[in-house]
């Protein structure tokens, strides 16, 4: 096979990462209604915490198995891991893949894919504070927080409509410790890229955290008695989602500084209410002017932090 050559410069085109991340927010966005619709063909309760660990495992070891052959594509041979980042790999699992998705799946078994979406919105400012006043990895100016409030103050008014604010620990706690999680894997990808690929990073990660996630959920109890046609498409296309976005955005983080990539972070939840909407019928914020407007902020809040 033939190496497919990245050029630096194509990647940090406007373009390139405004179709390459808002590809990435598209399928992240998908995950929120697909993960409880994958629940309800495999017969998993929303008590079943056993269960949805182990569906997670399996998703994601899955989903590093299609990022190694995707990268190994790109390569133009088998991409395995490399000298002094066993380390790296094993610490980008525990947060990127244990722990943002042992509190993701348990959140979202107890609240709605709408409410779960805007949560997860604040993994944009914690990733940009933290790579800008704990790693030092860029500039955190004025202009980039003023960008960043624009855009959640989007993702604020597409989940006003029929939301109610009732919190629980088990439900949107457990969803904002994801998102911290994940923030911090953004950052670490980021530092780890500068001497690693990527995309070998993310498919490892994903085989390790899966095979943890996959172990926890079956020493708990955890089984999938009901195995269906739909069930098993709906589990390759989550491994999918992941496989694809999660390498497609460490490709772009290890080009760009954070705040470029990771403010695209709140095309996520607004994807993630029209979908949730559309497909779990959770309401009707997916439809009419709020919608609209709400579109324009966080656009306009991507744009000024490009800009």
């Amino acid at each position: 096979m033939k190496k497919i050559e990245i050029n630096d410069k194509w990647m940090q085109k406007t373009s390139v990462v405004w179709f390459g991340a808002m590809l990435c927010c598209l399928l992240c966005g998908s995950a929120f209604p697909c993960i409880k619709i994958g629940y309800g063909l495999w017969n998993i309760e929303s008590a079943d915490t056993s269960a949805q660990i182990l569906f997670a495992g399996m998703r994601f070891v899955l989903a590093g198995i299609l990022a190694v052959i995707f990268g190994s594509l790109l390569e133009g041979k088998f991409i395995k891991p490399e000298k002094g980042c066993a380390g790296k790999i094993a610490w980008l699992a525990m947060l990127q893949t244990v722990i943002q998705y042992l509190f993701f799946y348990i959140g979202l078994a107890h609240t709605s894919g709408v409410k779960a979406s805007i949560i997860e919105a604040v993994n944009v400012f914690v990733a940009i504070i933290v790579s800008g006043f704990i790693f030092h990895q860029e500039n955190v100016t004025a202009k980039k927080m003023l960008g960043c409030l624009v855009g959640f103050a989007g993702v604020v008014l597409i989940n006003m409509n029929g939301m109610n604010f009732h919190m629980s620990l088990s439900g949107e706690g457990a969803i904002f410790l994801s998102t911290v999680a994940y923030a911090f894997s953004s950052v670490f990808l980021k530092r780890y890229s500068v001497k690693h690929n990527p995309v070998m990073l993310s498919g490892y990660q994903f085989i390790v955290g899966g095979i943890i996630l996959s172990a926890a959920g079956f020493a708990m109890g955890g089984r999938l008695s009901t195995v269906s046609t739909g069930g098993v498409l709906m589990l390759i296309y989550l491994a999918l989602v992941s496989a694809v976005a999660y390498s497609l955005w460490g490709m772009l983080l290890k080009y760009n500084p954070i705040s470029r990539v990771a403010v695209f972070g709140f095309m996520n939840p607004v994807f993630g209410v029209i979908l949730s909407a559309w497909l779990l019928r959770e309401g009707a914020q997916a439809l009419g002017p709020i919608s609209l407007v709400s579109l324009v902020l966080v656009c306009a809040g991507i744009y000024i932090v490009n800009k």
